[in-house]
């Protein structure tokens, strides 16, 4: 029988979860606040009434959209965001996001504890690469491949801002599926894997990423870039119809023959306003 866990994001001192409610949340990323449709949040807010630098107006057709409605004090290009040695720009992008996912801390934080100075990780899907200077500030080796060039570039800009561009990291603009399939075929190995696909999704030349289609093959590929002395594979999911049940045994099946464990269970944010917890992700990792 497989256990699900919850992992918990809590507020730190630049990021926190304030109220949610009615299909919406408010949020404060850094100096700022900003509300954000969130499908989720189906109770009442704390408040009724919330004070923002910024609204988020999803469009009314099933494939998203939408535009901010920011106020002028806002920095249309980004302003500094702090979470334990990683320094980086929090910025307002077309999807909703604000270039960073704050609720992924708790995974940061259970990898930083695993790997040791010299350690070979990769980032598949690693957007603006919090995630890869939250581990190359503890020694590991980091090799980063996003799909996107405007995501990689900020991944450089936020390791200058984080006093890291001199660390051993691989910035690679790339599909990360054929990645993946190639470092296979170059005979390449990690001590650990991050992998965080999207539902859909195009490659720099126009490779198209289906995530129910896609995501067992690389996981297979993953695997094959881990071997015994490996030390963790983790895989987390957004705004998909599926189980994390579903993706634990993935990863269960693919990489059984190396032993260690696999923890399936979901992602939440801690309001601040009552400490009642908004899930956002469903994830499965291996570790040994």
């Amino acid at each position: 029988m497989t256990n699900l866990i919850t992992l918990i994001t809590e507020p730190w001192p630049d990021y926190g979860l304030v109220d949610s409610g009615h299909g919406r949340k408010l949020e404060r990323y850094g100096r700022f606040r900003f509300i954000r449709p969130e499908p989720q949040a189906m109770w009442a807010p704390a408040s009724d009434s919330w004070a923002a630098d910024g609204d988020f107006i999803g469009a009314s057709d099933e494939e998203g959209g939408g535009r901010w409605h920011l106020s002028r004090d806002v920095p249309r290009g980004g302003w500094h965001v702090r979470w334990e040695e990683v320094l980086f720009l929090a910025q307002n992008t077309p999807f909703r996001h604000l270039a960073f996912f704050p609720d992924m801390a708790p995974q940061w934080q259970w990898m930083r504890g695993r790997v040791a100075e010299g350690d070979q990780v990769l980032n598949l899907f690693g957007y603006t690469g919090v995630g890869t200077l939250a581990l190359a500030a503890k020694g590991a080796s980091m090799t980063h491949v996003d799909a996107s060039k405007k995501s990689v570039e900020a991944g450089k800009t936020n390791a200058f801002l984080s006093d890291m561009a001199d660390r051993p990291i691989r910035w690679m603009v790339d599909d990360a599926a054929k990645f993946a399939a190639r470092e296979v075929r170059r005979g390449k190995r990690y001590d650990g894997i991050f992998l965080d696909p999207p539902k859909f999704g195009r490659g720099p030349d126009g490779e198209v990423w289906r995530l129910e289609e896609g995501l067992p093959g690389l996981i297979a590929d993953c695997r094959r870039l881990l071997d015994q002395d490996s030390k963790f594979l983790v895989l987390t999911v957004y705004a998909v119809r599926m189980s994390a049940l579903a993706i634990g045994e993935v990863v269960r099946q693919a990489l059984a023959d190396l032993g260690g464990t696999v923890e399936v269970g979901e992602m939440a944010v801690r309001e601040e306003a009552r400490g009642l917890l908004l899930p956002t992700a469903i994830f499965a990792r291996w570790s040994r």
